[in-house]
């Protein structure tokens, strides 16, 4: 008699059979490249056409352009100033500012406070439109911003103490309204109330002259440069003397204060770029894939009688009675409904009905033993146990029409009482 040897293929710790779970298919890492290879594509065809997009746009057109016939630029005030015989320069540097009246338009708020002290010592009529706290505070004016006007509406001016606001007699007040602090100022076109008080115009002496803060800079622009008394006030603010300076600093340049970036040491920019690739290069190391999934068994089994006692046990050691009989009575609950036919969604005074009408028993009483009170003590927690019991065996007895034998429940042993060693 022989016998037959049969060999079986060695069972990896990851999982069964000869093939080797680690391993990911061809198909599968071809899928992977295939979608980095589709989102590189959508990026790159993204970028191009946000290029495109951006290159077909012209050159954004600045409030306040000398040059510019749009709506928000000033062309019509400039030759307006230039046929009233006013020379207008519009420069770009501090250093070509001459003599006469100065507007500077610092509507990006790019001027540097030391140029800005400079303008008001040497210039005697200064205009100044926009600028931040500092360069505002160089030219000696202690206002700051309170609101934006921008309703478009007419305000009187011909009780103003500046005689080139009073004489246009009522101007627009779209711009900026300033909150004046200073009592040695002069302020005109006022704006809200209360807390939102503030003025369009104020004007304040300087080392060389006098300067004027005109918010309502809406009286410059070409689309409403001809309403109410606009036309009257820019040619008596600007057109004062023989030339006009537009000053229009830019940011970048000279005139302006450094920026973050220009403080910071040269090599700053190449050391950001290279933390940001080291950032990226280890998201893409902590977040790739080491294989697929793999499952693997339980070193132990542990059956559902065992976590049951466990929690008895809790339940016991902590004395939390009421946490006990409350969960022995959901599940009651769950078992009297499925066994009365309602659904799991059935509320608790259904099942409470139903019961009543299934054993014959008063609804207050079922109610009672399914959703009574807390138990305090032991004494309380069994007999609670016991009517939940039998009223379980009375269910099941009036649905199935049998008589159910109930086994009487045993004194608890020392292993079973509270404290007692497992």
């Amino acid at each position: 008699m022989s016998a037959t040897l049969t060999t079986t293929p060695p069972v990896s710790d990851r999982g069964r059979g000869d093939t080797d779970p680690t391993s990911s298919p061809p198909s599968g890492r071809r899928r992977r490249w295939g979608a980095w290879v589709v989102v590189a594509v959508v990026a790159v065809l993204l970028a191009g056409l946000t290029a495109a997009v951006g290159g077909q746009r012209g050159p954004a057109t600045r409030e306040l352009d000398p040059r510019s016939p749009s709506a928000s630029g000033a062309e019509a005030l400039v030759r307006v100033l230039e046929q009233r015989g006013t020379d207008v320069d519009v420069v770009r540097s501090a250093d070509r500012i001459g003599t006469g009246t100065v507007f500077v338009d610092d509507a990006d708020q790019a001027l540097s406070p030391a140029v800005a002290r400079r303008i008001a010592r040497s210039a005697a009529h200064v205009v100044l439109a926009g600028g931040s706290g500092a360069v505002l505070e160089a030219f000696g004016l202690d206002v700051e911003p309170v609101a934006t006007v921008g309703d478009g509406s007419a305000v009187g001016t011909t009780t103003c103490a500046i005689p080139e606001v009073a004489a246009a007699r009522s101007v627009t007040a779209d711009g900026t309204s300033y909150r004046v602090s200073g009592a040695d100022v002069e302020r005109c076109v006022p704006t809200g109330s209360g807390a939102d008080r503030g003025w369009g115009i104020v004007r304040a002496t300087t080392d060389g002259g006098d300067v004027t803060l005109l918010g309502t800079t809406g009286a410059l622009r070409n689309d409403t440069v001809t309403t109410a008394g606009n036309a009257g006030l820019a040619l008596g603010l600007l057109g004062g003397s023989e030339r006009l300076t537009w000053y229009v600093p830019m940011p970048g340049s000279a005139d302006t204060a450094p920026s973050l970036g220009d403080l910071a040491p040269p090599w700053v920019p190449s050391a950001v770029a290279l933390l940001a690739l080291v950032a990226v290069a280890a998201g893409v190391w902590r977040g790739r894939r080491l294989g697929p999934l793999v499952v693997e068994p339980l070193p132990v089994v542990v059956r559902a009688a065992e976590t049951t006692e466990g929690r008895a046990r809790l339940y016991a050691r902590t004395r939390d009675r009421a946490h006990s009989l409350d969960t022995l009575r959901i599940a009651a609950l769950r078992r009297i409904g499925a066994r009365l036919g309602l659904p799991r969604s059935a509320h608790v005074d259904e099942v409470v009905r139903a019961a009543a009408r299934a054993t014959g028993r008063p609804h207050t009483d079922v109610g009672a033993v399914l959703v009574g009170g807390p138990a305090t003590t032991d004494a309380a927690l069994t007999a609670g146990v016991a009517a939940l019991d039998d009223l379980e065996h009375a269910v099941t007895a009036a649905t199935t029409g049998a008589t159910v034998n109930r086994t009487e429940p045993t004194e608890p042993t020392d292993r079973d009482r509270p404290g007692a060693r497992a």
